[in-house]
């Protein structure tokens, strides 16, 4: 809730990682292992940090942002109160009569890498190549585009320096 309620943008930035470190402690005390530290690596780690570079290299405001606020919090906390109690109402009440025996279904290795790699590789293929297929495209992309960028400034006259933009200078006696 603070991460979406504080006024200074790198606050928040560091108030996400306190959330996503909650996801993860929830996943340890699922002994999801595995997935936890995953949660740990990929967002508090990346995420987290490309957020803040974002941030920083695009010259946000550090200090509180008048931009950042709509003057409407009161309506925005009802509606977000409202929401969370719909959430609770509706997962509760679709397993009201459900009940989890957690011994039972953790086995030994549950959570565990080889599990999860036995999982991902036998039953979700094609999904998984999918995601790499297109985890490929987009970096081929980006290489690109930025390739594009660097060289659109480059060609033949184009840089100041080059030896047919530079003026010739003349010395003492006249000659060139």
């Amino acid at each position: 809730l603070v991460t979406v309620t504080t006024r200074q943008l790198v606050h928040a930035a560091l108030w996400l990682v306190v959330a996503l470190g909650g996801i993860a402690v929830e996943y340890l005390l699922l002994t999801a292992e595995f997935i936890a530290w995953v949660q740990v690596l990929i967002y508090v780690g990346s995420v987290v940090v490309l957020i803040l570079f974002g941030l920083m290299l695009t010259r946000a405001p550090i200090g509180r942002s008048p931009d950042a606020d709509s003057g409407n919090r009161w309506l925005a906390l009802v509606v977000s109160l409202a929401a969370a109690a719909t959430l609770v109402t509706v997962v509760v009440d679709a397993f009201r009569a459900t009940w989890i025996d957690l011994e039972e279904r953790t086995g030994p290795g549950q959570g565990s890498s080889e599990v999860t790699g036995t999982a991902l590789f036998r039953h979700w293929v094609l999904p998984f190549e999918a995601l790499s297929v297109l985890l490929l495209a987009a970096l081929v992309g980006a290489i690109v585009l930025s390739k594009r960028n660097s060289d659109a400034g480059s060609g033949p006259g184009s840089r100041p320096d080059s030896a047919d933009s530079v003026p010739a200078r003349r010395n003492k006696a006249g000659e060139s």
